[in-house]
């Protein structure tokens, strides 16, 4: 399992923007600037996900 990081305020307005609990998330990898996604890992189950951040495409 990767180890994620705790969300920062723009990370958690995100994870909120998108109905997930950002208490419960953490993040693994930020590429909004690269492919405008966020991979977040749950606390306690592990689970990933991908979340699109709807840049230009």
């Amino acid at each position: 399992m990767k180890h994620g990081k705790k969300p920062t305020r723009r990370h958690k307005d995100i994870l909120t923007s998108k109905k997930l609990n950002p208490n419960n998330w953490l993040i693994v990898k930020d590429l909004a600037h690269l492919e405008q996604r966020l991979v977040v890992v749950h606390r306690e189950t592990g689970n990933s996900k991908n979340i699109h951040l709807g840049g230009n495409q």
